[in-house]
Formats: C-alpha cells, sequence, structure tokens
C-alpha cells in the first residue's frame, strides 16, 4: 500500500464504531485456529467468545477512548486507551494508577507503515497528560511482532498481572513506567 497523504490520529466518533469492529476483526484473524472444528468445544467456545469480545466495540465506548489512525478517509488501525482507574471487566487487573490500553489493531494491508507506533504514541500521549504512573497492556506469545514493539518501546513484563483464561494459555502483563 503506497500512502502519500498525512496520517490522522483521533477519537472514533459513533459513526466510526462499524468499521472499526470490521478493521479489528481482519487485524485479529491470524491469531484465530484455522478451523474451529478442528478444536475442543471448550477452545471453541474460548475463541468464539474472544472474538465476539474484540468486535465488541460498542460496551468499550462508554469506558474508554477509542482512538483510530486515518489516510484519505480509511480507517487503517484502532486501540482503546483506558486512563488511570478505568478499565474494562475484560482488563480490570492494574492497578488505579496505571492508564492501559488493549486491542491494538493495524489492519493487514497498512502494517509495518507505523500505524502501530503513532497509535501507541497517543496513549502515551494522554496517559502521561491524565498523570498517570505507568502504562499496563496485555498480550501473548502469538502475537510475536506487536510484543516486539513493546519491547522496543521499553515496556517490561509484569507477571503479576498476567492472566489465564485457559490452564494452558498466559496472556502476558506488560508496563511501561511513565515517571
Amino acid at each position: 500500500m503506497t500512502l502519500t497523504s498525512e496520517l490522522v490520529i483521533r477519537d472514533a466518533h459513533q459513526e466510526d464504531l462499524d468499521a472499526v469492529s470490521a478493521l479489528l476483526i481482519g487485524a485479529y484473524a491470524q491469531y484465530m485456529p484455522a478451523s474451529l472444528e478442528s478444536i475442543s468445544p471448550t477452545e471453541r467456545a474460548g475463541w468464539e467468545g474472544y472474538r465476539q469480545n474484540i468486535a465488541d466495540v460498542w460496551s468499550r465506548a462508554p469506558i474508554s477512548s477509542t482512538i483510530v489512525a486515518e489516510r484519505d478517509g480509511k480507517l487503517l488501525g484502532s486501540v482503546n486507551y483506558y486512563g488511570p482507574g478505568r478499565a474494562d471487566s475484560s482488563d480490570n487487573t492494574w492497578p488505579p494508577e496505571w492508564a492501559s490500553i488493549r486491542l491494538l489493531g493495524v489492519s493487514p494491508e497498512a502494517r509495518g507503515l507505523g500505524i502501530g507506533r503513532a497509535l501507541m504514541d497517543e496513549c502515551l500521549r494522554r496517559a502521561r497528560a491524565d498523570g498517570a504512573r505507568d502504562m499496563g497492556l496485555h498480550t501473548t506469545s502469538l502475537m510475536d511482532v506487536a510484543r516486539a514493539m513493546y519491547l522496543r518501546r521499553g515496556f517490561k513484563r509484569v507477571p503479576d498481572y498476567d492472566f489465564h483464561p485457559t490452564p494452558d494459555f498466559t496472556v502476558e502483563a506488560y508496563e511501561l513506567e511513565l515517571t
């Protein structure tokens, strides 16, 4: 994808939410099992629940800032930013003085263009403006490109905030000190 115009980072509008939902489903599709039929009913239910959670941008809108990256009227990425003391039920483990993010996703055709970095920059800017002491996020070993970006930004593992949706799967916690 060749992009020549300026990238705009902004809060999503209500009329953007359908497109944000579709963008996130596309961005996270590579992490889903190729065939839900080939896994156990428990695993299938877990993956389907995760897919539904990713798609449900409407329930996150009242409790977070849905930030989008847009170029030429096309949404290329999205992230949910939670200010200090705010979290949804899927991510309620952070100390109240921390900001956090969830579901940073970039459209597959826009990867490698700095979209994720620009979205993270905006989240860090907001966290500092909100007086957050730290920024927290969760990711998994499946998301190696994202995890590498977080490590380059200075995020460190904080296993005390990990969680395990199934006994053999760890969702890893990371923290960046902002002070």
